[in-house]
């Protein structure tokens, strides 16, 4: 049933569709990388043959009680099994760590999507600059209209480096 699952999983686009960043993505593409070498070697030991001929190797070697003993071993031989409930475990953590810090993305990326529909629902609704009266832009922005009152009062009627930017180009 596991191997089911990991066939079917889109490792490709697993990390950008969970919304994975740094050590996150990090550990999911190392995951993946000894998932799939030890596909690679069992697909290898899947190909190779398993059986042995005992009585090739009695005709070549003298001592053939060696053979027997060998041969005894590999009858009676039993493949180890392994207990992969704690990885598995581990396996089942990280994922739901992932799905977690995924929704939290997920909240954080629709949050700045509904500023950004604002502000651009606020930019399309505004009116063009030149329809646009001074007072609407001192009710707006009111440090415009204090910082022009200071200059005022200290006799300053152009602010500081606006000859540069915009000189007088009239001819008289």
């Amino acid at each position: 049933m596991s191997t089911r699952a990991a066939t079917k999983l889109d490792w490709a686009n697993l990390g950008s569709k969970l919304g994975l960043r740094g050590q996150t993505a990090s550990s999911l593409s190392q995951f993946k990388k000894r998932n799939d070498d030890a596909r690679r070697r069992v697909a290898v030991l899947n190909d190779t043959p398993v059986t042995v001929d005992f009585d090739h190797y009695r005709s070549v070697l003298k001592n053939t009680s060696v053979i027997d003993e060998i041969e005894k071993y590999f009858k009676t031989f039993q493949p180890k099994t392994y207990d992969v409930s704690k990885q598995i475990k581990a396996i089942e953590s990280f994922e739901q760590v992932a799905l977690k810090n995924a929704e939290e993305t997920k909240s954080k990326v629709e949050v700045e999507l509904r500023s950004l529909e604002k502000a651009l629902g606020d930019i399309e609704g505004a009116r063009a600059w030149e329809d646009t009266t001074i007072d609407e832009v001192a009710e707006a922005a009111p440090e415009i209209d204090k910082y022009t009152e200071e200059l005022v009062k200290k006799g300053r009627w152009m602010p500081p480096g606006y000859q540069e930017k915009f000189p007088n180009l009239s001819v008289l």
